[in-house]
Formats: C-alpha cells, structure tokens, sequence
C-alpha cells in the first residue's frame, strides 16, 4: 500500500535562496573577505599584544588598548561567519550600520595620525587599505540589502521585551555618546580615561565604542529577537573577550582615575545584563515554538 506525500520544498543553501529577506551575494562577499583580516588582526592585537612595534600597523602601547581593539575584532569575527552562513538579512541586517561608521572612524583616524603608522610594513599597508576601502563597500552592501527586510518575524520567533529594549538603548546611546565624544574631542577625555590613551588610540578606542552603540540603538524601532539575536551573540562574545583582557592586562589601569573602575564595572555589568537579555529572549522564542504547533 503507498501513500500520495506532498512534495518537498529543497532545502537550499544560504547563498541561493531568493525572494524577501534574502542576504545579497555582494553582502555575503563582503563578510568573506572581511573574516580573513579579521582573524589576523586578532592573532596580533590580542594573542600579541606586546609586540605590536613589530607585527601591527603601529605600535600600540599599553598592550591593553590592543587587546580592546582585538576584542571588537572577535565579535567581529562572530558577526560576519553569520553574514556568511544565515539565509535571512534581517538576522544580520543592523550590525551593518554599526560596521559603516566604525570603519569610517577608523579611516578617519588614519589619515588624521598618519605619521604615526609603520610605513611600508605589511600591516600597515593591509589596514590602509581595508580602511580607506571598507567604509564605501560595506555602505554599498548595506544600501543594495536594506530592502530586502519585509518586517515580518519569523516563525517561530519572540519579541524582546519593552524594558530590555530600552536597557539596552540606553546602554548604546551612552557608548555611542562616549565613543563620538573620544572620538572628537580627545584632549579632553585622555587624562579622564582609565588608562594610558594618545590622540590616535583614543579616537581607535572611541571608535570601537560605537559598534554596540550603533546596534543597540535599532532596539527602539525593531522588536524582533530574530533581529538582534546574532547581533548579541557577537557583543557577548566581544565583552568576554574585553573581560579577558581586564583580567591579563588590568595592570595597565590607573586607579587614581575614577574612569578606571567605572569602566571595569561597566564590562562585568553588561557581560552579566547582555547574558540575561539573551537567555530570556531565548526561553520567550522557545516558548513561541512550542506554542505555534500546539495552535496548528
């Protein structure tokens, strides 16, 4: 006896699939060559940090501002295997923005230190020109795939919760406040900070405080989990990271500046707060999943 079965729908790799919220080839292009800087740039900056007056583009001193840079490169690394591999642009779409004006900034900032670099250096010629090309290749990916998000959750998916998202947002809001304002005005905030900075790897550690920033931001437009649940994934992995870093390099603190202990106090407490955000996001889309058969 045999039974008539519907036919099935192949399952198509990401790179194939068509139709809304689909990840463009040119996006997905720009994650592939991006993850391979980014691996060698954590290999120096973080695994070798000490030595960055032989291996890096300049030399970085102390090694902790290194490893705070290597840092954003790891949860970098995170974000864009998921540019690669996810099939949906939503899923990846708001740590676009973030990478823009990251890359801008630091593009900026090489050109405005330039006689601070290692001219002729391997290192230095790779990160003159991933950020001097960066910033229009990933806005043109960002532009070409803005799109192609519909607005729909996906099935099953959760919405984060109000009071998260605004915890959230305002975390951004005051980490992109800080970073622009490193950025900017980097005279006024060096003898504030928590340890050693120059003009250059302030405007660099300013910088890298606008990636949560820019990402969190989108909180209080989208609700989604899908669309930020990768997204958190890379912070949390990018404040472990930065945790490390404390830990290995702490001594490069100066405790007689009281951003030293807010700034500790601020990665152990959003470690702990991005954790929990995650965790209850996922129950919530694990609770929507159950839920949705049960319906059918």
């Amino acid at each position: 006896m045999t039974t008539d079965a519907p036919p099935r729908t192949p399952l198509l790799p990401a790179w194939r699939r068509e139709g809304p919220d689909r990840i463009r080839p040119l996006t997905r292009w720009v994650g592939l060559i991006v993850l391979p800087f980014l691996a060698a740039a954590v290999a120096v900056l973080y695994l070798l940090a000490a030595d960055t007056e032989t291996f890096f583009a300049w030399t970085i001193n102390p090694p902790l501002t290194a490893m705070a840079l290597g840092s954003a490169y790891v949860g970098g690394i995170w974000y864009f295997a998921q540019v690669v591999v996810q099939d949906r642009w939503h899923r990846v779409k708001y740590g676009f923005p973030a990478v823009v004006v990251f890359a801008t900034l630091l593009g900026v900032a090489t050109l405005v230190h330039w006689d601070r670099f290692h001219f002729g250096h391997i290192s230095f010629i790779t990160w003159a020109t991933l950020y001097l090309v960066t910033p229009a290749l990933t806005l043109t990916a960002l532009l070409a795939n803005w799109r192609e998000d519909d607005g729909r959750p996906e099935r099953p998916d959760a919405q984060v919760p109000l009071a998260a998202r605004i915890l959230l947002a305002a975390i951004g809001v005051a980490a992109l406040g800080t970073g622009l304002a490193l950025f900017s005005a980097p005279a006024l905030l060096i003898p504030l900070w928590g340890w050693e900075l120059t003009p250059l790897t302030a405007r660099v550690v300013g910088a890298v405080l606008t990636l949560p920033g820019v990402v969190n931001v989108w909180l209080l437009v989208d609700a989604r989990w899908s669309a930020f649940r990768w997204m958190l994934q890379a912070q949390l992995v990018s404040l472990a990271a930065m945790a490390l870093a404390l830990v290995l390099s702490g001594g490069a603190l100066l405790a007689d500046r009281p951003m030293a202990p807010a700034f500790v106090a601020t990665i152990v407490l959003s470690l702990a707060l991005y954790a929990a955000v995650y965790l209850w996001c996922e129950r919530l889309r694990g609770a929507a999943a159950v839920e949705r058969p049960a319906r059918q």
